[in-house]
């Protein structure tokens, strides 16, 4: 069994004024080559984003981008056309494809917006670019695993183009959840509030966890917890 964990202020950082970063891996400036992404999952930024700022019309190729919104709102617009907002409980993903290019923007005047950035790997290079939405409620994530981006679309999940799950998570103090990982699987935590215990080790908020070689991973929370689980292949 391998269980090893990303301490949240060993991460890197970034404060531009209007926007505060946490880097789970390396990312912009910041290079750490023992942290360079595990397995397919590239990229994990925690962003707090300043009132009305947000990122210039930019673009990417070749990589799932899930974005999860924990407090606040985000808009975005992209080269494909779409336009949307999304706040607490609304995930979106977009395929980066053979290109595309987005902006994103905090429409607010007066509060920050707080979400987690993750770029996951596409199974291919060179797909189409595309872009979707959804709402999962407190509900769906209360006390259970609930799929929010998937390989296969399962539980109404958004699609992703990898062999990935990313799985969220509220979890109340002193319950447990668990989930199977197939051999040669590995699977990432990232604790977005309150503290657990993941496969005996102790997690406080903002921080990471890497696991691999054990069959399932066993996630206790010590208080009242948020976090994403990432299946990956």
């Amino acid at each position: 069994m391998t269980v090893t964990v990303r301490p949240s202020k060993e991460r890197g950082y970034a404060d531009l004024g209007w926007l505060q970063s946490h880097h789970s891996f390396s990312f912009a400036d910041y290079y750490d080559p023992r942290h360079m992404g595990f397995r397919a999952l590239r990229v994990i930024n925690e962003d707090v984003i300043e009132p009305g700022t947000g990122f210039d019309t930019h673009g990417h190729r070749d990589m799932e981008i899930v974005t999860y919104v924990v407090e606040g709102a985000l808009e975005h617009r992209d080269s494909t056309g779409e336009h949307g907002v999304i706040r607490p409980g609304e995930v979106q993903h977009m395929s980066a494809g053979h290109g595309i290019r987005h902006s994103e923007f905090n429409p607010s005047a007066g509060e920050a917006v707080k979400l987690l950035q993750i770029w996951i790997l596409p199974r291919q290079q060179g797909l189409a670019p595309g872009y979707r939405q959804k709402l999962f409620t407190p509900e769906d994530k209360h006390n259970r695993l609930c799929p929010i981006a998937t390989g296969d679309g399962r539980q109404g999940s958004l699609v992703i183009q990898q062999d990935a799950a990313v799985y969220a998570a509220c979890l109340e103090a002193g319950l447990s959840l668990s989930l199977p990982l197939a051999d040669g699987r590995g699977a990432w935590m990232q604790l977005i509030s309150g503290a657990l215990s993941v496969n005996g080790a102790q997690v406080a908020a903002g921080d990471g966890v890497a696991i691999e070689k054990v069959g399932a991973v066993d996630i206790t929370a010590s208080s009242a917890s948020e976090f994403l689980l990432f299946d990956l292949p």
